[in-house]
């Protein structure tokens, strides 16, 4: 295997303890599981969906694994890796082929694709324009969209001795207009 060569076994080791710690939050990150094997492989493009699938994947997994384990160390991962290697790299020896795989994980985190994301589209567009609003939700707003904050949340109390709506606020003291 190519221990010495020109892929740091450091950072392949980072990649690999990203990678088994993956989705679970439990994971020390020393021992992979078959589904984070799995994303490896898919993520790192080690499945090229011709000369590689998931099935291969799952064998090799099944392979290097302990009778009884469930899960694989370091050391296995890269005995899995040697293993695959020469049939992703046609062409290539197996040191060759084992360094091309090696290149393709370091590095790498695993990917979030398939998350959902925040969609703005048809109803959602609508119900979240400020400027479409109507009655007392329209107060909560100003031009911009921006929240008023609680001067848009609460009403505050004038205390001027006049009713809401009255027209002659604050006309008591002032002399009525002769006629």
């Amino acid at each position: 295997m190519a221990e010495g060569g020109s892929v740091n076994m450091q950072t392949l080791h980072e990649s690999f303890k990203k990678f088994a710690s993956y989705g679970d939050t439990k994971a020390t990150g020393n021992e992979m599981t078959g589904k984070n094997w799995a994303k490896l492989c898919k993520d790192c493009k080690i499945i090229d969906g011709k000369t590689i699938t998931s099935t291969d994947v799952d064998i090799v997994f099944s392979k290097v694994k302990g009778k009884t384990a469930r899960v694989i160390t370091f050391e296995e991962f890269k005995n899995a890796l040697a293993e695959l290697a020469p049939k992703r790299f046609k062409g290539q020896s197996k040191e060759e082929a084992t360094e091309a795989a090696y290149k393709l994980i370091v590095g790498k985190d695993p990917t979030n694709a398939g998350v959902t994301k925040v969609t703005k589209t048809g109803a959602v567009d609508r119900l979240t324009d400020t400027s479409k609003y109507t009655g007392s939700h329209k107060g909560r707003f100003n031009e911009d969209g921006k929240g008023k904050g609680k001067i848009g949340r609460e009403d505050v109390i004038d205390k001027t001795g006049y009713v809401g709506a009255y027209k002659g606020a604050g006309t008591y003291d002032e002399k009525p207009k002769e006629k």
